[in-house]
């Protein structure tokens, strides 16, 4: 076992001594670099564990002028969907060596804008942002001018930003055809914020999917609630107050069908017999619950790694990188939409390219 040399720090030449190689190459092995053959960096390695040697990333920041860290703001990382967003985000970063900097808003306009700027403080050289309900897109955009930005999920109206989402629309539309397929006729929208762009585009095929088959469409179907569980509770037992309870329900994303299906429980019904339910993103409790949730599935995982990958852009490349990316969707059926055993898909998934501009 070597020795720590005492009343000293630990320095690259110590290591470079112990391992038998040059301070060249323990300088590459430090900072995560290629050039070094596996017996040296193993030597290294050991000797940095030997002499309890810990690398000052911060020191090396401040000396290349340049931070290796990446902000993640997530508006609710209590949905299972973001947890697997945030997973996508962190490989794509470990891969380019970038340390990811995260944190949640849930759904909190004051915390973001706080985390926004602690972020920056502590010398983060980029951001992806999944937007709080009610951000100022103006605060975001101004920020965007001289820093880089990706939003990932969630876009916002009138903004020119960068931005990872799915195909939303082209999701409902297929869900709601699917569900006009089985017969359904009064089929509701549960879920989701109006403010928000994605609500808009998920309502948007929705709407899309009834008139396209004669169904006029009724504002009363539509109950707005927020995206979480609860969200979903209260969505359906609004519905089932109506004259006359919908056949049916889409439901803005998987939580909130799960809300949803936990109401029809309490009432007595049961979901994929009484009433069709489907929700969006399937998410891994998507397969597990009883019945199996009927879904628009998004890779948000996927999802993470491309945002990633649009915001290295900008860090290396600067403003002219600015892109946005278009993930695929496709129904996945199960029990909960009453046609368990079959399999549909949307016609359009397909895995849509990189988008120049905004």
């Amino acid at each position: 076992m070597l020795q720590v040399k005492e009343k000293r720090n630990v320095t690259i030449v110590d290591i470079a001594e112990a391992a038998g190689v040059s301070r060249a190459a323990v300088s590459l092995v430090l900072r995560g670099k290629t050039g070094v053959g596996a017996s040296a960096r193993a030597r290294v390695q050991q000797a940095m564990r030997d002499l309890g040697y810990v690398y000052n990333r911060g020191a090396a920041n401040l000396r290349q002028s340049r931070s290796s860290v990446v902000g993640m703001i997530i508006n609710d990382l209590t949905n299972p969907f973001f947890a697997e967003l945030a997973v996508g985000i962190d490989r794509a970063l470990q891969i380019s060596n970038y340390m990811p900097f995260m944190a949640n808003t849930a759904e909190s306009v004051v915390r973001q804008v706080e985390l926004i700027r602690s972020m920056r403080e502590h010398g983060a050289v980029g951001l992806i942002v999944s937007p709080a309900l009610d951000t100022d897109p103006d605060e975001l955009a101004e920020l965007a001018q001289d820093f880089p930005l990706v939003l990932a999920v969630r876009r916002i109206a009138g903004s020119r930003l960068a931005s990872a989402v799915s195909q939303n629309r082209e999701g409902a539309q297929a869900a709601t055809r699917h569900l006009l397929g089985l017969g359904n006729r009064k089929i509701a929208f549960l879920g989701g914020r109006s403010a928000t762009i994605i609500r808009a585009e998920r309502l948007a095929g929705y709407r899309a999917a009834l008139e396209a088959q004669g169904i006029a469409f009724d504002p009363a179907l539509v109950i707005e609630s927020m995206p979480t569980r609860l969200g979903g509770i209260d969505a359906m037992n609004a519905a089932l107050s109506l004259p006359t309870r919908p056949d049916a329900a889409l439901c803005f994303n998987d939580v909130v069908a799960m809300g949803a299906m936990i109401a029809l429980n309490h009432h007595g019904l049961v979901p994929g017999r009484d009433i069709g339910i489907v929700g969006f993103d399937d998410i891994a409790e998507a397969a597990l619950v009883s019945p199996p949730l009927t879904t628009i599935a998004v890779n948000a995982e996927v999802l993470g790694e491309n945002a990633a990958r649009l915001l290295l852009n900008q860090i290396r490349n600067g403003a002219s990188a600015i892109e946005n990316y278009v993930g695929d969707a496709r129904l996945v059926v199960r029990g909960s939409c009453g046609a368990q055993g079959q399999t549909a898909s949307i016609q359009t998934a397909c895995l849509m390219p990189i988008q120049k501009g905004p």
